[in-house]
């Protein structure tokens, strides 16, 4: 087979020749035409879903939040494993699904079945799903620490001045902020000045 390929090309030298020059011609345009990535992405096709919990030790993360979301995130289609992680406030609930599937198709499964589990979590625990970019695209990690400000202010600063301004930059998807607290508003009830004006609390709520 060898012998009589080399006898053929012996024998068709121009054809060769052209072949070999139109190989050649196709792959430098193929070179100048197709992304190159410094770091390709090798990472799974996953789904991640995050919940915030705020003050909670990890062991109560994990009965009443990551165990039930892990519970009922099993099952969907084209999912190859499911993985979970907990910690002081945080949740981290991890779906990877086949290369085959469709990054979006995934996303909204998972969104589905987030609609049922959200019943199953004590109140006010809200699961979200996390940037549609892998681990990969993660490209800067930095920490806002202002002297003379609470963790409050903080968090506030971040999410509605830095946040906003990075997200304005091109090629930049999600900008994701963890720690801090946030701002919360409370109303407290004095019952007996309410009994007194004859104001029942059942009209507040």
């Amino acid at each position: 087979m060898i012998n009589q390929l080399i006898s053929l090309s012996l024998k068709n030298r121009y054809i060769v020749l052209l072949i070999a020059i139109f190989l050649f011609v196709w792959g430098g345009y193929s070179i100048q035409q197709n992304p190159i990535d410094a770091i390709p992405d090798l990472s799974e096709n996953q789904v991640i879903v995050f919940t915030e919990w705020q003050g909670r030790s990890p062991q109560i993360m994990e009965d009443q939040v990551t165990y039930p979301l892990v519970s009922n995130l099993q099952g969907i289609p084209k999912v190859k494993a499911v993985r979970a992680t907990s910690m002081f406030g945080m949740s981290f609930v991890y779906i990877v699904f086949e290369d085959k599937a469709d990054i979006y198709w995934a996303r909204s499964r998972v969104l589905e079945r987030l609609n049922y589990a959200q019943r199953l979590l004590p109140e006010g625990v809200t699961p979200t799903l996390g940037p549609d970019g892998t681990g990969v695209g993660h490209i800067l990690w930095y920490t806002l620490d202002a002297k003379g400000i609470d963790l409050g202010e903080q968090r506030a600063l971040q999410d509605w001045y830095v946040k906003l301004g990075l997200q304005t930059v091109p090629g930049i998807s999600v900008v994701a902020s963890f720690g801090g607290f946030d701002k919360q508003y409370q109303v407290i009830f004095d019952a007996h000045k309410l009994y007194f004006y004859y104001f029942p609390i059942s009209l507040l709520l």
